[in-house]
């Protein structure tokens, strides 16, 4: 491939000759092959959102000759319609702050806008600049931190999505096995009745309240900073800018962003950003949880609990013809030990701020995104693939429960707990049902105990035998 010739404060520089990045752009290529990973889109999103607005609102106060300005815009809309993917290439782990991926977007922005003047690429004339015309009023000081919030609050109506339709799912399931009495387990061992159908109402509640701490960490997302140029001051922008970007940023999107109300405060702290990584952290708990659950009841089957069933997506075995695997709770476990690892990342940089900047907004910016790629794409899988295709194996479940010992607790309101132990012991050494052993003691009548192990009634709590409640 040809080279064409760019030049930057520090001398001149080979670059592809079709490629919309200038010289920082290359200088940062070679200075950082460092994963081979691109940023996300939510990331180059974000930027070409601040640039187009900025391009706005600069023409507008009169700060940038309109024709280029609408140059500008043109160009931003372009990213932001995902038409130059291929252009940004600088890797997640680069110079601090993050001015590589800044000046990456500033010069594909800059030279499809001369390419939109009639300029070509390597015309020494071009007029649009990246660093006075696309930066203008901006540092990557500010863009940056504003860049991680927008870019999370642009996906999180469809993480959210997610989140409604998995919990909705497994709200189908309660109602669709809410007649299916089974053993409770505590410890992993044998517990009182609960049924199935208020075990996947727990899941699905659980889900809920973690969409809940993610929507409330995400409006912290919404307070911006954009307009501290590089230390939280302002200098080099207009007084109005700050407040006129939010008022345009929100002109094009439904994000609902507001000001910060201390434009130091943005640049300093990446905490609003570690408070939504935690929110997406605490659901990658509560989705291994379930998905552990859910392989743990689907064990076996012959020789595990075998009490729901999970769809066959693919076959389980190189060599073990007929054997299927619980592989989407699998990956939803793999998936959620990522974000948890991303999580730390992301806390680690966020800790990692020094005096009016944090240095590791790349890394921070890179975790986060991922973070949300992942759970957005495995909880789909997760929902759509598995949880929505689970069956229950009543027969199996309810065999279980016939067997446990622990149906003696009911018992102890009635006969006191060193009796129904008493009863366990003897009922367990027998291999008899805790009922014969009961009757044979005297201790109640074969009515008395048709009210008291009524394992259906167990379930909705109370004292055994003197109705519910209390």
């Amino acid at each position: 491939m040809a080279d064409r010739i760019e030049k930057d404060s520090l001398g001149t520089i080979n670059v592809p000759e079709n490629a919309l990045w200038g010289a920082q752009t290359q200088r940062a290529i070679q200075n950082f092959p460092i994963s081979g990973l691109k940023p996300y889109r939510a990331f180059v999103w974000a930027m070409a959102l601040i640039k187009r607005s900025a391009a706005q609102v600069n023409r507008d106060l009169g700060l940038l000759d309109p024709q280029m300005a609408d140059a500008i815009v043109t160009a931003a809309q372009e990213v932001l319609d995902d038409k130059w993917e291929s252009q940004f290439v600088v890797d997640p782990i680069q110079a601090g702050a993050g001015t590589s991926h800044n000046m990456n977007v500033n010069e594909v922005i800059a030279n499809r806008a001369n390419q939109l003047l009639g300029y070509s690429i390597e015309d020494a004339k071009k007029p649009v600049n990246p660093n006075d015309h696309v930066n203008m009023a901006q540092s990557t000081n500010d863009t940056i931190p504003t860049a991680i919030r927008l870019g999370a609050l642009w996906r999180l109506a469809e993480l959210l999505g997610k989140l409604d339709a998995l919990a909705d799912a497994l709200d189908d399931k309660a109602r669709e096995f809410d007649a299916i009495v089974k053993s409770g387990r505590t410890h992993l061992q044998d517990a009182v009745p609960v049924r199935l159908g208020q075990e996947f109402g727990g899941y699905a509640q659980a889900v809920r309240y973690d969409r809940e701490r993610i929507v409330t960490a995400s409006d912290h997302l919404r307070r911006l900073g954009i307009g501290g140029t590089a230390t939280g001051t302002g200098l080099n922008a207009h007084a109005d800018y700050h407040r006129r970007m939010i008022e345009r940023i929100n002109g094009i999107t439904d994000l609902q962003v507001r000001s910060s109300g201390n434009l130091f405060e943005s640049m300093q702290s990446m905490a609003d950003a570690a408070d939504f990584s935690a929110a997406m952290n605490t659901l990658a708990l509560t989705l291994t949880r379930i998905a552990n659950d859910f392989r743990l009841l689907a064990s076996g089957p012959t020789t595990g609990l075998d009490e729901i069933r999970l769809p066959a997506v693919q076959p389980g075995s190189s060599i073990m013809p007929g054997k299927v695997n619980p592989v989407l709770a699998e990956m939803l476990n793999m998936a959620c030990y990522q974000v948890m690892g991303d999580h730390l990342t992301v806390s680690l940089a966020a800790a990692a701020g020094q005096l009016e900047l944090n240095v590791m907004m790349p890394i921070l910016a890179y975790n986060l995104f991922q973070m949300q790629d992942i759970l957005i794409n495995a909880v789909d899988a997760f929902t759509t693939k598995c949880v929505v295709g689970i069956t229950a194996n009543r027969e199996k479940a309810e065999a279980w429960l016939a067997k446990s010992a622990v149906l003696v607790t009911a018992l102890n309101p009635v006969i006191g707990y060193l009796k129904a132990a008493e009863v366990s012991k003897e009922a367990m050494a027998r291999n008899v049902p805790i009922r014969q052993v009961v009757l044979e003691k005297g201790y109640l009548t074969a009515a008395q105990l048709d009210r008291i192990l009524d394992v259906r009634a167990m379930t909705e709590g109370g004292i055994m035998g003197v109705g519910s409640g209390g």
